[in-house]
This record gives structure tokens, sequence and C-alpha cells, in this order.
């Protein structure tokens, strides 16, 4: 019966991982102007992302890699924050995600996160002005891309130090060292990363242990910045604090 459970696992596990079809999307409304656009990758997929251009001339670009569940609307309560920022912004639906094609993988989700740098670099907008701000899963996605480049700024929250770490939590029986095909190594990628760097993390978070976004933060190297709160779950509260925290940090960038 062991047997037989990790041979389910080892070939369903990203039906696990990955929730393209979890909505916990409340009817907010989009406030700020955004442009639905198409990103297509290397391997000929299009990608659905929402562009925000204020002025990409005076002010920085923020990429916005989400988690590993919902579409772009589970994210709308947060975009609505940024139009009191200075700042553009693209979030991109990885791909299996709000209705683009292809499964995803993380060697996939690499090659999404690329795309959507490349196309702001063909609008010219250089890599020193880019901010990449990673969410859970897409925290793994972030401190990848950003290992030994000269971005403005990373943002990560609620990050885990690998995807073996927090997969153990949930199956403290299964050798998921070894099964496990998608591993997105943070406590790694984050020892290669020099940009200015924000950590946020809830004490409460019951899915990620904060345990491990304090530890990305403890190895990761100067500049750093952290948001640690008491009471946030793994969706951070997106409120007066927190909100004051990112602009804080933006105001600080070069």
């Amino acid at each position: 019966m062991y047997f037989f459970v990790l041979v389910f696992l080892y070939f369903y596990q990203r039906n696990l991982l990955y929730h393209p079809n979890e909505n916990n999307y409340s009817g907010d409304k989009i406030l700020v102007d955004i442009k639905k656009v198409k990103i297509p990758t290397s391997d000929n997929i299009e990608l659905l992302g929402w562009y925000h251009e204020k002025n990409l001339r005076n002010y920085k670009t923020l990429i916005y890699f989400h988690g590993n569940a919902g579409s772009l609307e589970n994210r709308i309560h947060k975009l609505n924050h940024f139009q009191d920022m200075n700042i553009n912004f693209l979030i991109i639906a990885w791909r299996g995600f709000s209705g683009n094609k292809g499964k995803p993988t993380e060697q996939g989700l690499y090659e999404d996160g690329k795309s959507a740098i490349n196309w702001l670099v063909k609008k010219g907008i250089d890599e020193k002005n880019l901010i990449l701000y990673g969410e859970s899963l897409g925290t793994g996605v972030a401190t990848y891309l950003a290992q030994n480049k000269n971005y403005a700024g990373i943002i990560l929250e609620t990050p885990f130090t690998s995807m073996v770490d927090a997969a153990k939590k949930f199956y403290p029986y299964i050798p998921v060292s070894l099964l496990l095909k998608d591993k997105f190594e943070n406590y790694k990628n984050i020892k290669n990363i020099n940009s200015p760097l924000l950590v946020m993390h809830g004490e409460a978070d019951q899915i990620v242990p904060f345990s491990m976004g304090k530890k990305i933060y403890e190895i990761a190297n100067e500049p750093k910045y952290s948001y640690f709160t008491k009471y946030d779950n793994h969706m951070m509260e997106y409120d007066e604090k927190l909100v004051i925290a990112l602009k804080s940090f933006l105001r600080g960038l070069n």
C-alpha cells in the first residue's frame, strides 16, 4: 500500500502543487488602469498579463509573480494599492493558469518569468529599473531569476526555503526529496542575490511556516529589510501597515 501511495504521489504531484482552478476571488473591482497583454514564451505559449504603465522614464516597473493557486483576479485587492505608488507594473498568469495553454512545471515557470522580463526589456525598460515581486510559489521564480542580476529590488511575500522543505510539512512520512520534481530552492538562490530585498511573512502562516521566511531573511545578503507580523496567515493582510512597508521599501530604491 505504501508503495502504491508513493507511485500515486510521484505521478500526481503536480496536481497537488499547482491549483489554477482554485478561487478566493471575492468580487473586488480593479481600480487601477490595466491593459490586458499577451506575452510570448520561447516554447510558443502566450501568457495573459495585466500591464499598468504610469511613467516608464520616471518610475520603476514591478513584475508580479503570483502563487500556486487562482487567477489574476485573486490579486486585485493587492494591485489596487499599487495605484497609490509611483510604479508601473506587470502581473502575469503562469502557463496553465487563467486560460493559458500549457502545464506548469518548475522550468516552465522560470521560462514564463524570463519571458515577462524580456517583454518589458523590449519596451525599453532597463533591468536596473525592474522590481521582482514573488508571492509564495512565485518567490521561487523571483529568487531564481534575480541571481547575479542588478535589479532595482526584490520583494518576497511568504517565501519558503525550498519546496522539499515545504512538502515535508504535509508529507512527513514520504521521501519527498527523492520524489519531488519541482524543488524551487530559494535557500540556494537567495545567496546569489545582491539587489535590495524585502521579505514579508506572518507568524500565523499555516502553509509556509514563518520560520522559513525568517531563515530566508537571515541568510540573505544586505541590503535587506523585513516586514514580519504576528497574526498574518499565508495570505497576508494588505492593510495600512503592509502598504506603508511596501511604499517605504520602494521609495528607498535607487
